[in-house]
């Protein structure tokens, strides 16, 4: 049976590796840049001047990214302009904070695991508030029981409500708020969904690696990660924190009138 680590990983391990990651591509850059300041100034004497203005720029700008993160970690309010600049950053570093994690002996998927909770609190300041039928849940098939011979992935109403899987949870869930959902086999089936529906907000149910591809890929889409339990191990028979969705529903559901049971 596989273990999971129940301990939510820090915010600021995603936070340190793409600050070292900026800073890493600054001074690669600046070497880069002084390295070439003599043949720039053959060509013309403002060449070294110009490039080095527009190198701090961009430093600046990816810094005020991180800033913004912080900020809004920090609990402050944060423009919008600020929200936008952190995730470029985060989209532009990611694959650098991945590589660096590494040399440092960090898990990939203990950074990944980081960066959801980093991105699902960008998500939270925004205060994401749609209406139930412009919000989707979006789930991996893995949560149907193996032996299960009904197809879900194309009409999840498919599911015999049997109980012996979250499947039912989550129908259960879709009635009570009155939002979609759609259980998928990949990525590919995922953008088909996301295209046919458009939601405005997705509550996403997958492993860290779906997560944070499908997150990255949705921008500028509002996600909100949600990682599934693996008793049986990857992609097998895995199952949902079911009371943490009801409660990330009722926070990102617009105000209506919810079923009780």
């Amino acid at each position: 049976m596989h273990l999971e680590i129940s301990a939510r990983p820090k915010k600021r391990l995603f936070l340190a590796l793409i600050l070292a990651s900026l800073m890493l591509a600054v001074l690669s850059t600046i070497g880069l840049w002084a390295v070439s300041v003599p043949g720039l100034a053959d060509i013309s004497r403002y060449l070294p001047a110009i490039l080095g203005l527009l190198i701090g720029l961009v430093a600046l700008i990816a810094l005020g990214g991180i800033a913004g993160i912080v900020f809004a970690i920090l609990g402050f309010h944060t423009p919008r302009f600020f929200l936008g600049q952190a995730w470029s950053v985060i989209n532009l570093f990611f694959p650098m904070a991945i590589r660096i994690g590494k040399l440092l002996d960090i898990e990939k998927e203990t950074v990944e695991r980081s960066f959801i909770e980093v991105s699902n609190h960008l998500v939270r300041q925004k205060l994401v508030k749609v209406k139930p039928e412009r919000l989707l849940i979006l789930s991996p098939h893995c949560i149907q029981k193996d032996t299960c011979p009904h197809k879900i992935t194309r009409n999840v109403y498919n599911c015999k409500r049997c109980g012996q899987c979250p499947v039912n949870d989550l129908l259960n869930l879709t009635e009570k708020y009155g939002v979609n959902l759609a259980v998928v086999t990949g990525g590919t089936l995922a953008r088909n969904v996301l295209k046919n529906l458009r939601p405005q907000a997705v509550l996403a149910i997958a492993c860290e690696r779906d997560l944070t591809s499908g997150i990255q890929d949705a921008f500028p889409l509002p996600v909100i990660g949600v990682l599934n339990q693996r008793p049986f191990g990857p992609c097998f028979n895995t199952r949902i924190d079911i009371e943490q969705v009801d409660a990330l529903l009722q926070d990102m559901v617009a105000a209506r009138e919810v079923k009780t049971s």
